[in-house]
């Protein structure tokens, strides 16, 4: 989740552990360990391959913050003793273990068990979400203007988390609604990322793979009886397989689990994971060789430029959550025309 979502979280758990003891300044020690975990970004691992991949990393690892909630707990026992150790430890730990928690809810990849085993991507809520962070939001100020006030920031935690169960809850129900309709498409078994569209539970976006077929459904809970949409993208697999010896494109197939988009512009072949942003605003393509006549040449990977936030595209987003526009193309982020399919 973004930053000031994760120093919410953490501010608010540190205010229900200690706050009736140590006041508003837990506050901040909660929302500077909530984001502690993201330091990781200062790292440079070389390419830009490695510096996606290995964000969320050994900083996000179960194994690394246990100790890690250990250590910091016995730091601060010695620094504001009048709260127990036990106290603190409950506090290092509950912040420093949600912090990679709430993350592996998100599309992007949390490797919760590194160095082993693959990112835990849940992808049942965008990671920019008003309505989970704003509960977090308002018991912090609440307690901020009347302190102790405990009952304030678990009220905002248990909002919360309630919240993000219904993410869950709204992912299965999208997914029994579109695995049917792709079936019919003569996809039976695609790999299949359900997720919310960007800031909100209610719409939802679906992407199936399967050999060399791409479908995009977007769907949500107000769109009443519209059949859904299947917009069709091509699948580069002859780009694939050209590139799959590649140390870092196997790094990549691995972090996304296969939903890339291969492209070739120029001579340059580049991979663009589709799982994060929306078609035409991937924000991660990576050019990963160069194409030469007799075959490939590696490159170390550095990343193309991120696409410009097309402005009108967030009132079209709005009006298709809303049901207002019954079909959205991806494709070009425009309603069709009445019988136009994308």
């Amino acid at each position: 989740m973004d930053s000031i979502t994760q120093a919410a979280l953490g501010a608010s758990l540190a205010g229900a552990v200690a706050g009736k003891t140590l006041g508003r300044s837990v506050l901040l020690t909660g929302a500077v360990l909530g984001t502690l975990p993201d330091l990781d970004v200062v790292i440079d691992y070389g390419t830009a391959v490695a510096n996606f991949t290995q964000h969320r990393g050994f900083s996000h690892s179960l194994f690394i913050l246990a100790p890690l909630a250990v250590v910091l707990a016995w730091l601060l026992w010695r620094w504001k003793p009048q709260l127990s150790f036990q106290r603190w430890l409950a506090l290092t730990g509950l912040i420093l273990i949600t912090h990679p928690l709430l993350d592996s809810f998100t599309t992007y990849g949390t490797q919760l068990f590194w160095p082993i085993g693959p990112p835990v991507a849940i992808s049942s809520i965008f990671i920019i979400d008003p309505l989970y962070t704003l509960p977090l939001l308002a018991g912090c100020l609440f307690f901020l203007a009347r302190p102790p006030a405990k009952s304030a920031v678990i009220a905002g935690l248990a909002i919360s988390t309630l919240y993000l169960g219904w993410s869950l809850i709204a992912q299965q129900i999208i997914t029994q609604r579109v695995q049917p309709v792709l079936a019919e498409a003569g996809l039976d078994d695609p790999d299949l990322l359900v997720q919310p569209m960007p800031f909100n539970t209610l719409l939802w976006r679906a992407t199936a793979l399967q050999g060399d077929q791409r479908v995009e459904i977007v769907t949500g809970f107000l769109d009443g009886d519209t059949p859904l949409n299947l917009e069709y993208f091509p699948r580069r697999t002859d780009l694939q397989e050209a590139v799959s010896d590649l140390p870092e494109a196997q790094r990549l197939e691995w972090f996304t689990r296969g939903f890339l988009a291969y492209d070739q512009v120029g001579d340059r072949i580049m991979a663009t994971d589709i799982r994060l942003g929306i078609p035409g605003a991937h924000p991660f393509t990576f050019v990963l060789a160069t194409r030469n006549g007799s075959g490939i040449d590696p490159t170390a990977s550095f990343r193309t430029p991120r696409p410009d936030v097309n402005t009108e595209a967030l009132g079209l987003l709005w009006s298709r959550m809303t049901g207002e526009t019954p079909v959205l193309c991806l494709a070009s982020l425009s309603s069709p025309a009445p019988g136009q399919r994308c």
